[in-house]
């Protein structure tokens, strides 16, 4: 049987590449103590091999970057979009004073994607020792290379993560071809992305926004200790509620920009909240124009009739059942 990218990621197994991720090493003897107080989750919890998915903020509460933290037994590495390594490492720096703390960039490190309800069983079949549980990494070797497994987070599907030097990457990618897993690119992986209704930083999350808003649990911690930006953080959970929500939504049009308003018949003067992501998702049953973005919590309690220029759009749940 013949799968596209999609489905593969969907209902068997499909691999990418990774070239938008980054890697931060952090070495010292305060490392594990002064990371705790420079994220949103608990560093200090982490057993080696364990990772967890951490904000930065401000001093104001505002995101200024996230990252997966993982644990090895003699530094703890920050997985992060490329992008934002040298902005990440300039902005911790900052904040090491009298700290025994050192912050290197990997280099050489490519990384493969492979994922989806077959990836496992694939992998193994390749001799590639896997973590079975998410957010739990394996530090193992490919044909004599030192390779690191990751299994990511997974809302919708499976999803490993492989990470070695590009040579052992490439020959990767070529023993999973031949094992049946399909190729996909940076068009697929958006496209799972929108189903899982996860957010990226720099498309969905910004510098402006809180971190209850992106309704990202999974990066919270709300007994580790102090933190930078704690005090909002804990001034937001004692009100109970946020006024805007980070939301997945389905769509009756096309697929609009970034930044498109969101309005309802129930405000009409303003917006009352605005898309960050979209996409048509090509599925088996039919195409589906998805979407993620904010939303005013009382619009969404009172179930409003929302528009975009283009269409309509409700709230969807997320990850999409497919």
């Amino acid at each position: 049987m013949t799968f596209t990218p999609l489905q593969a990621l969907l209902t068997h197994a499909a691999f990418a590449p990774l070239p938008d991720l980054g890697w931060l090493r952090i070495t010292g003897d305060d490392r594990v103590r002064w990371l705790n107080g420079m994220v949103t989750n608990s560093i200090q919890s982490l057993q080696p091999g364990e990772g967890c998915y951490n904000f930065f903020l401000n001093v104001q509460g505002r995101i200024q970057g996230d990252a997966t933290a993982w644990m090895l037994e003699q530094s703890i590495l920050l997985e992060i979009s490329a992008d934002r390594v040298d902005k990440l490492r300039e902005m911790l720096d900052r904040f090491i004073i009298m700290d025994d703390v050192e912050l290197e960039p990997l280099e050489n490190r490519a990384g493969l994607l492979v994922a989806g309800p077959a990836a496992e069983a694939l992998l193994t079949k390749l001799s590639l020792e896997i973590a079975t549980e998410p957010m739990r990494m394996e530090t193992t070797n490919l044909d004599g290379e030192p390779v690191m497994s990751l299994h990511a987070y997974s809302p919708l599907v499976p999803r490993f993560e492989i990470w070695s030097d590009p040579a052992s990457i490439g020959l990767l990618s070529e023993s999973l071809r031949h094992a049946g897993a399909v190729e996909g690119g940076d068009v697929h992986l958006e496209q799972l992305r929108l189903l899982e209704g996860t957010p990226r930083y720099g498309i969905d999350i910004r510098d402006k926004d809180l971190a209850q808003e992106t309704n990202q649990a999974r990066a919270l911690h709300f007994s580790k200790g102090c933190y930078l930006g704690q005090e909002i953080v804990e001034r937001v959970r004692s009100r109970g509620q946020v006024h805007r929500t980070f939301s997945a939504f389905m769509l009756s049009g096309d697929a609009p920009a970034a930044g498109t308003p969101i309005s309802s018949t129930d405000a009409p003067d303003r917006p009352v909240g605005e898309i960050t992501s979209a996409a048509v998702i090509p599925l088996a049953a039919g195409p589906l124009t998805l979407a993620l973005g904010y939303i005013r919590r009382e619009f969404l309690v009172r179930n409003s009739p929302l528009t975009y220029p283009g269409g309509t759009l409700k709230a969807a749940t997320a990850p999409y059942p497919v």
